[in-house]
């Protein structure tokens, strides 16, 4: 599972011209799925992201979580963090996990943001989406779960 969170101001994500997602301070999750990953690696990550330390104290230091500044969350479900560019000008996404397999994890994902923080808001799986963003630093992080959980 690979994550690239950002820490954002506000960020929101269309379909159609129409949101169908929208947040204000907290965390942009773009989620990529492989065939690999499991509801065991799933709340992993997941637990992680609610710990990141990563939202300022009254001292400026980078010391505080998402639920410490009430930060709310966007996930958003991009297969193409799985691009596998190594060979040729044409991304190969066969790393990418099955779709309905990744539908089932995304939603499992957002179930269990759903239950960690306090306001969790989606894309739509494999809609063609439009994602908007004011990152706050920038800040982003890439989370691997290969890299994350040995």
């Amino acid at each position: 599972m690979k994550i690239v969170l950002q820490r954002v101001l506000s960020a929101k994500v269309e379909v159609d011209e129409k949101i169908v997602g929208e947040i204000g301070k907290g965390y942009l999750l773009l989620l990529g799925v492989s065939n690999e990953d499991t509801k065991e690696i799933a709340d992993k990550m997941i637990e992680k992201v609610a710990k990141l330390r990563i939202f300022e104290d009254s001292e400026g230091k980078t010391n505080l979580n998402i639920d410490a500044v009430e930060g709310e969350v966007l996930v958003v479900s991009q297969f193409t963090l799985y691009a596998d560019c190594r060979k040729g000008n044409r991304p190969s996404f066969i790393n990418a996990g099955a779709p309905q397999m990744a539908e089932e994890l995304y939603e499992y994902v957002l179930t269990r943001c759903g239950e960690l923080f306090r306001n969790t808001q989606k894309g739509i799986f494999g809609a063609d989406m439009k994602v908007s963003l004011v990152n706050d630093g920038p800040f982003t992080i890439v989370l691997d779960s290969k890299e994350i959980l040995g």
